[in-house]
């Protein structure tokens, strides 16, 4: 049987899940093409079902899940791209149980908000082997599409938990983690001057305003990346991939 009717109440209850209020309530996402689906199949997440657009040919390894075929014309109604591939995974969003006595390698971010710069960040955490990733207040919702095509599959392989960072730096701060600020006040200090370390919570910031002083009150020590004078800054995705390359030598 193939779907054929946007009103259909089942592509209704998929096509909520476009927003993260809904995304919230039901605690499922969408996971759209073929590349990304095939790296949540084969991580730790769960998949509810997949929607599958006609004519479409799935690999046999994906028998064992519920299959939904649906119109050309309802798939472009749920799909989130250009140019779609012709299959959606809802996933069940994973719910990491961290234990902060046993995390040596974190990184927390402190209200980025723009998507791909998150996707870079999560890539960059899962390529210098972060334990942890904290999204603080104000960041954006990892499980936006954006984000998730942004990541390239690095959102199904490196924990990640959303909540205060203040309440998260002193759990760390308990257990004698360093935690370093990116920040440029009259302490910071150079990155090439930081040595690399096993344990250690690194701290970047909005794209506007940087690490809040509440955040940075936190930290033990500051550092900054030096640039030539004639560039203001770095996009906070290379610069967070930038220290976390530093800090895993």
């Amino acid at each position: 049987m193939i779907i054929e009717s946007k009103q259909n109440e089942r592509v209704k209850q998929w096509k909520k899940l476009h927003k993260r209020k809904n995304r919230d309530a039901d605690g499922y996402l969408l996971v759209e093409g073929w590349h990304l689906v095939e790296e949540v199949f084969h991580s730790n997440w769960s998949i509810k079902e997949l929607i599958v657009k006609e004519a479409t040919t799935l690999p046999k390894e994906y028998d064992d899940i519920k299959q939904f075929y649906v119109t050309d014309a309802v798939f472009r109604e749920l799909s989130q791209t250009e140019t779609n591939q012709g299959i959606i995974a809802v996933a069940e969003k994973p719910n990491y149980q961290v234990d902060a006595q046993t995390t040596q390698k974190v990184l927390c971010l402190d209200g980025i908000q723009d998507p791909g710069n998150l996707g870079t960040i999560m890539r960059s955490a899962l390529a210098f082997q972060i334990d942890l990733i904290v999204l603080g207040t104000g960041t954006v919702d990892p499980f936006n599409d954006k984000v998730i095509r942004a990541t390239q599959g690095a959102i199904f392989q490196v924990p990640f938990v959303q909540g205060d960072l203040t309440d998260w730096l002193t759990e760390l701060k308990k257990n004698d983690i360093p935690i370093w600020a990116t920040a440029l006040d009259e302490r910071a200090q150079p990155l090439p001057h930081v040595s690399a370390r096993d344990q250690y919570a690194i701290i970047v910031g909005n794209e506007g305003s940087g690490v809040s002083k509440t955040v940075i009150d936190q930290a033990d020590e500051t550092l900054y990346i030096p640039i030539a004078e004639q560039s203001e800054s770095l996009n906070v995705g290379v610069a967070a991939s930038i220290v976390l390359y530093h800090f895993q030598q």
